[in-house]
């Protein structure tokens, strides 16, 4: 079989197991497993393939028709043009937490001297993004130890200083005021983790993804705990479920946080609250 013919069969094995956006995926699997850019495949596209690369993408195809992320078998994944090391101990990120951080770049377009804490970390991907990218000086929190250190990983490996601490939310951190507090907290309610897809239901930690019986809890706690470590005029960024706008901006309008804006994702999607703390 010719590299497209071995391409060819291996995206319809994914369709067949309900993969989404099967053809990127196969594609992607056959340059890890080749190391063929497209460019070079359009070449070499009716030759026989290597033995070996053969190997390696039946391999990795068996895994993703098994619905494991193709982040977790690449072993890497793409947040805001830098390279994250991910596992099963660290939520995927994905673009619509690009959305946040953009946010935040926009309004801060020089973050230098600005101190950023960046709540419920996970992979890093916003601490470590916000640092190389908006040279803000980073603080970053997590519950989970095994969290953390990928999290530590990706800051070393992206060039990037940042203070982390492990603890549940504010209880770890010395006292301190910031600039700016963002997050991607757990905000699925309980009761609909079993209707998501498998590669996040089966593979992402629920702890980075369970927000208690409404998915509020973590909300509710940000807005009142983080009032103690924002400076005055500091400002709160959140990504939130597509749905949550209105109970988010309620909990945040209680708690006295003015400003308050709502940011959509690329399909229109409310995903992200942001308000300022005035003391």
């Amino acid at each position: 079989m010719t590299c497209r013919e071995r391409l060819t069969a291996g995206t319809a094995r994914l369709r067949r197991a309900g993969v989404p956006e099967a053809d990127w995926d196969a594609f992607c699997l056959w340059e890890a497993a080749s190391g063929m850019d497209r460019g070079r495949y359009l070449m070499e596209q009716n030759e026989e393939p290597d033995p070996g690369w053969v190997r390696s993408f039946e391999q990795m195809l068996e895994k993703r028709e098994k619905r494991v992320p193709l982040q977790h078998i690449l072993g890497t994944t793409e947040f805001l043009g830098l390279t994250f090391r991910v596992n099963r101990d660290v939520l995927v990120p994905r673009p619509d937490t690009e959305v946040l951080a953009e946010q935040v770049l926009k309004d801060f377009p020089d973050g230098k001297g600005r101190r950023l804490l960046d709540m419920c970390t996970g992979s890093g991907c916003l601490a470590v993004g916000l640092a190389a990218l908006g040279h803000f000086q980073v603080t970053a929190c997590d519950l989970s130890g095994a969290a953390l250190a990928v999290a530590r990983e990706n800051a070393d490996k992206n060039g990037c200083k940042i203070s982390f601490y492990q603890g549940d939310l504010f209880e770890a951190l010395p006292p301190q005021k910031f600039d700016v507090i963002v997050s991607n907290p757990p905000y699925i309610p309980n009761g609909e983790l079993s209707g998501l897809m498998p590669e996040v239901r089966d593979f992402d930690p629920r702890m980075a993804l369970d927000g208690r019986e409404d998915g509020l809890y973590f909300y509710r706690r940000l807005a009142e705990e983080g009032k103690e470590f924002l400076a005055s005029g500091g400002r709160i960024y959140w990504e939130i479920g597509w749905n949550q706008a209105d109970a988010v901006k309620e909990i945040l309008k209680k708690a006295g946080y003015l400003g308050l804006r709502i940011i959509p994702d690329l399909a229109g999607n409310d995903r992200v609250v942001t308000g300022e703390w005035t003391c």
